[in-house]
């Protein structure tokens, strides 16, 4: 009984962990959803913005991080920081099923894709690695983002 709990203990410990690293919540008050660590302290959150037609990012300070505007010429999501230089898009891969996300150079750096038996969204790195996942809580009504 001895050897046998050591090799279920054992078989546990090289199982790969994943750990909550945020989350993501609307906020109906703000009109802006927010970002949220694992310990609950707000770290940011994003907001629309109708005069420029575009998402913008602002840090807990409020500073502006980066934006995110469609750009129709390219069929694209850009994504730029608070300087206006441009940092990484995003475009849906109808071959692949996927959302691909370039860097400014246009160098795949990874994607998204939905994955409808476990019903979350999962990040892949460049070589096809999964980095995380994004899976929706119904409980309290969030996005929550799980690292592996």
């Amino acid at each position: 009984m001895k050897h046998y709990f050591l090799l279920v203990l054992c078989l546990c410990s090289l199982l790969p962990i994943s750990a909550q690293k945020m989350t993501k919540k609307w906020n109906d008050f703000y009109k802006r959803t927010e970002y949220f660590d694992a310990q609950g302290k707000l770290i940011g959150w994003e907001k629309y913005n109708d005069f420029y037609d575009r998402m913008e990012y602002f840090d807990r300070n409020g500073r502006l991080q980066k934006t995110e505007k469609q750009n129709d010429f390219y069929n694209r999501k850009d994504t730029k920081d608070s300087r206006g230089n441009l940092q990484t898009t995003r475009k849906y891969n109808e071959f692949y099923k996927r959302e691909d996300i370039k860097d400014s150079r246009g160098n795949l750096i990874g994607y998204k894709k939905w994955n409808d038996f476990y019903k979350r969204e999962e990040v892949f790195d460049s070589k096809g690695k999964m980095v995380g996942y994004y899976k929706w809580n119904d409980f309290y009504e969030r996005w929550e983002y799980f690292e592996k």
